[in-house]
């Protein structure tokens, strides 16, 4: 390691005594606490991902707990959180470290983890067995290309193969954890996507964004995910204190998770239904959900399609379901009251 480099490295480990962050991983070794905080956090915010953390802690204290559940008390423990694959792979992976006998000690070995790739393999390796892997999230694409002045787009093959060459030449071997923890609560804290605090960063003399004014534009990005737009319309079918459901079948968003009963799917003539919110908009990662919804009062059970079941009102809490049915649900107590809902006939 160069002096420049030696420098830089010296310099976020000195930060990081002093402003690092305090969360409930990093004061244990277990790999199966870290497993599970990398897997909440990977597309959710620290904020949020501490509680869900604390929650699954405390109701599968180890990984052998966690494998004998079933996928609907963990979809249902995950709930909120989006990206619901991510607990799906939780469970699958829970379940192949118990018949492995423990947590592979590797990068290599945990790579073969369902829903672990490389940054998760190389912060699991260094957090829990002292492996000198360095990770690579988007934190570390911001700070490196922001120091370096790198214009290499960073979702380019190049652009991962020099990013990933240059966080393992920095990284410390006899503190892989410190680092790699320093590096992402700098990007975090300091560093930050927007209004960076630059006048106050210890790498503010030597940082080639800040000598070229290119802090706004980097890291560079070069795709563009586009963005769809879907349109749903949902109906509460309420009978004698029950209510229609179904799971949601594989290849689409929210898989696994149960839903109302969707327009497409009933034969509806002359129905008349309450019109309880016109074009609510949800929006997942990369698709804008358009949402209209219907509260249908019936005095017979109507004739559903295969896959449908009937609930008690009351035991709704139970299923696990994507946040746009929680918000509708939010919606159904008010409408039985409320004078106001707009008459729809089909």
């Amino acid at each position: 390691m160069n002096g420049i480099s030696s420098s830089f490295s010296e310099s976020l480990l000195s930060w990081f005594k002093r402003y690092g962050r305090d969360l409930p991983w990093r004061q244990t070794r277990d790999p199966y606490l870290i497993w599970l905080s990398e897997i909440i956090l990977q597309q959710t915010r620290v904020e949020q991902g501490r509680d869900y953390w604390l929650r699954f802690v405390e109701r599968w204290p180890s990984v052998e707990q966690l494998a004998a559940a079933t996928e609907d008390e963990v979809l249902r423990q995950w709930q909120g959180l989006g990206y619901y694959s991510r607990a799906r792979n939780l469970l699958y992976a829970a379940r192949q470290v118990v018949e492995l006998g423990g947590f592979p000690q590797t990068v290599e070995g945990l790579r073969k983890l369902k829903g672990v790739g490389d940054y998760t393999a190389a912060a699991i390796a260094s957090f829990a067995f002292d492996v000198p892997a360095a990770v690579v999230d988007g934190n570390v694409y911001r700070v490196l290309a922001r120091y370096w002045g790198i214009e290499t787009p960073i979702d380019s093959t190049e652009g991962r193969r020099l990013f990933a060459l240059l966080a393992q030449e920095l990284l410390p071997p006899e503190q892989a954890a410190d680092f790699n923890q320093a590096i992402m609560d700098f990007g975090a804290i300091q560093c930050t996507p927007a209004n960076p605090a630059c006048l106050v960063c210890p790498l503010v003399e030597s940082c080639l964004a800040c000598r070229e004014q290119k802090v706004a534009s980097l890291p560079v990005k070069a795709g563009k995910t586009r963005v769809q737009e879907r349109r749903l319309l949902y109906i509460y079918i309420r009978y004698r204190g029950m209510v229609a459901i179904r799971r949601r079948g594989a290849g689409d968003f929210w898989q696994g998770l149960w839903e109302l009963a969707e327009r497409e799917s009933l034969e509806l003539k002359g129905e008349s239904l309450k019109l309880l919110a016109k074009d609510m908009l949800h929006v997942l990662s990369h698709r804008r959900l358009l949402c209209d919804f219907y509260l249908w009062e019936v005095n017979e059970k109507p004739a559903l399609p295969a896959g449908y079941i009937w609930v008690r009102e009351e035991e709704l809490d139970g299923y696990a379901k994507p946040r746009l049915i929680e918000r509708l649900l939010e919606l159904v107590p008010r409408a039985t009251t409320s004078p106001s809902a707009s008459p729809y006939r089909q």
